[in-house]
């Protein structure tokens, strides 16, 4: 029996590392068996419980995204609803610059012209 007790014993050996000396009995070999499959089960329960939050989470992002879009939606309809007319008053300005545009040449030939009228309708004076 003591025999026995000391092959199960763990022996340090040389290299510092721990191992069993001799054989293990079966019941030794059952429970390491046992703790193994214990352990690889949790392993896979935290892995699964993982998975399923990264989905939930993936999930609740996704409403997040879309919820942004609406309020964004949402806030441009009410800036809309604020100043309706701001938008038209916008539109009327811009075409109002572009007229100004090309009309301010226009307005230069035609103070040219009265300018050359004028100056020909004065009678000429000699000296």
């Amino acid at each position: 029996m003591q025999s026995e007790n000391q092959n199960n014993q763990l022996v340090v050996q040389n290299s510092g590392s721990l191992s069993f000396s001799s054989h293990l009995s079966k019941e030794d070999e059952e429970m390491s068996r046992s703790a193994l499959s214990t352990f690889r089960a949790k392993e896979e329960e935290i892995e699964r419980k993982k998975m399923e939050v990264r989905e939930k989470v993936q999930l609740q992002l996704g409403r997040v995204e879309e919820e942004t879009k609406r309020l964004a939606t949402i806030r441009e309809e009410l800036e809309a609803l604020a100043d309706p007319m701001r938008k038209e008053v916008a539109l009327v300005r811009k075409r109002i610059d572009s007229v100004n545009k090309e009309l301010k040449p226009l307005g230069h030939t035609c103070q040219k012209k009265v300018k050359f009228i004028e100056f020909l309708r004065k009678p000429l004076i000699l000296g």
